[in-house]
């Protein structure tokens, strides 16, 4: 079985999201469980690129509209990630250092799609199956059926994996140039609200589609940005795959980034000095419960109502907690939070993104709070238990899939309904107990580090999935 997976992302290549760290682990244990599973991406210049070794493996030109494009594709030698990898050069597009953020992302993603069903229209045997995550490859499923060049790839089944339907690539009709020759007869498989929406053509024209949890899957036929209708349509060949995480990377035990290594029988040593070595990083006192956000400053993650969150939390608590947001995102909510740090030492702001740091932040925290609007699965909540770290979430999506509430049996987290102020403020306030709690605290704690959350029990049902086709 041969799976190729097209992507706009993999760590440790590119990674924006929880996108990047699917598509950086998910081949690496179907190539352990037994399937040779390779990833496409574009060609970013990106540290990776420049410390790793690559070969050239084709070259060709290919049409988006009237324009002749080159492109390239190298492969990585040495196998560094348990998976070949393989990157799209295309000059001028692809040659940038962001994944996302510019005027002609459209552009970009759709030459890279056709670069690469181009590519794969030239080999000499079909996969079993091509595996796209997300609109930066949603037009590959239309593209490998209805355009004529492609015609022959009809018959590769195709998987679509939506990790965020928020986002959805639409596009203006003006721009249906861009995809190759195609059957005018099929334009509806591309349309979806007057525009062309990627998203929506690839769960028109996918065999199957997976989302990255069970409760997303429901939750999309209800809240999918537009999408809700055709969803619903389309749920005979949808199923919820809860997402994994790489234990390999993500282990207290051996993670490179921590000060000390611990496992679920040192974790509360291990936890404090990680601890003691943030706090006196950043100012804060390593006696007091320290809670953690970190992420994207962006109101699906509800960062929003953080500053008025925390600021009411540090009233009714006092100073007996201490703070710490690692991330970036929205301009008025960075200043928001950087001007609640300024007049309060028992808050600390680091924006930006900053892997090494966010490890850090897991071995040394009590508590994760997500508070969030829109969250297909979540890898966080599931890294902070990995580490002993108490996730406080909002029952959606993913979240509640894996965290169960302290208030119900065998409860290792906390759980709140809504996005706003008072629950978050409410959720601090058990957290604070269960920190005074120290013969609970480390009941959850080794509770948590023993769920396992690992992609080995993922793969099969992935294994599942392209065997149906």
């Amino acid at each position: 079985m041969e799976v190729v997976h097209i992507s706009a992302e993999c760590y440790p290549v590119a990674k924006a999201g929880g996108l990047g760290d699917v598509v950086g682990a998910l081949p690496k244990y179907q190539n352990k469980a037994g399937i040779t599973s390779k990833v496409v991406m574009p060609m970013y210049r990106t540290p990776f690129l420049y410390t790793s070794d690559w070969v050239v493996d084709y070259k060709a030109k290919a049409y988006m509209g009237g324009w002749e494009f080159e492109y390239t594709i190298i492969k990585e030698v040495n196998n560094k990630l348990g998976f070949d990898l393989y990157l799209v050069d295309i000059a001028g597009l692809l040659d940038r250092q962001k994944i996302y953020g510019y005027a002609d992302d459209a552009e970009r993603f759709t030459a890279f799609q056709i670069a690469v069903v181009h590519w794969m229209s030239h080999w000499n045997h079909r996969p079993t199956a091509v595996h796209c995550h997300d609109y930066h490859a949603g037009l590959i499923p239309f593209m490998m059926q209805h355009c004529y060049d492609y015609h022959h790839l009809r018959s590769v089944p195709t998987v679509l994996t939506i990790h965020n339907a928020q986002y959805q690539g639409w596009m203006p009709w003006a721009q249906s140039v861009l995809i190759p020759k195609w059957d005018l007869s099929k334009k509806g498989l591309l349309d979806w609200g007057n525009s062309i929406n990627p998203l929506a053509a690839a769960i028109k024209c996918a065999y199957k589609i997976t989302t990255v949890s069970p409760s997303y899957m429901q939750e999309l036929m209800h809240h999918a940005n537009g999408l809700e209708t055709l969803i619903a349509s389309e749920k005979n060949k949808c199923v919820g795959i809860l997402n994994g995480i790489d234990h390999e990377v993500w282990n207290p035990a051996t993670d490179t980034y921590l000060t000390a290594h611990f496992d679920v029988d040192t974790v509360t040593a291990g936890k404090q000095k990680n601890k003691e070595k943030i706090c006196e990083q950043f100012g804060l006192d390593a006696t007091k419960p320290l809670f953690v956000f970190i992420g994207r400053l962006v109101g699906e993650k509800a960062a929003d109502v953080l500053p008025a969150a925390l600021h009411t939390a540090v009233g009714a608590y006092g100073a007996y907690a201490s703070y710490m947001i690692l991330g970036s995102g929205d301009p008025a909510v960075e200043a928001g939070l950087t001007n609640l740090a300024y007049t309060n030492k028992n808050i600390k702001v680091s924006l930006g993104y900053n892997e090494s740091l966010s490890h850090q932040l897991y071995a040394a925290a009590d508590f994760l709070l997500m508070p969030s609007r829109v969250e297909p699965c979540g890898l966080n909540q599931l890294y902070a238990m990995r580490y002993g770290t108490v996730p406080m979430v909002r029952s959606t999506g993913g979240l509640q899939d894996t965290v169960v509430d302290m208030g119900d049996a065998g409860g290792y987290g906390i759980r709140f309904t809504h996005a706003n102020e008072t629950d978050i403020v409410h959720a601090v306030g058990r957290a604070i107990e269960v920190f005074e709690n120290k013969t609970h605290l480390l009941w959850m704690r080794e509770r948590m580090m023993q769920v396992n959350h690992s992609w080995e029990q993922t793969v099969q049902s992935y294994t599942n999935v392209y065997k149906s086709l």
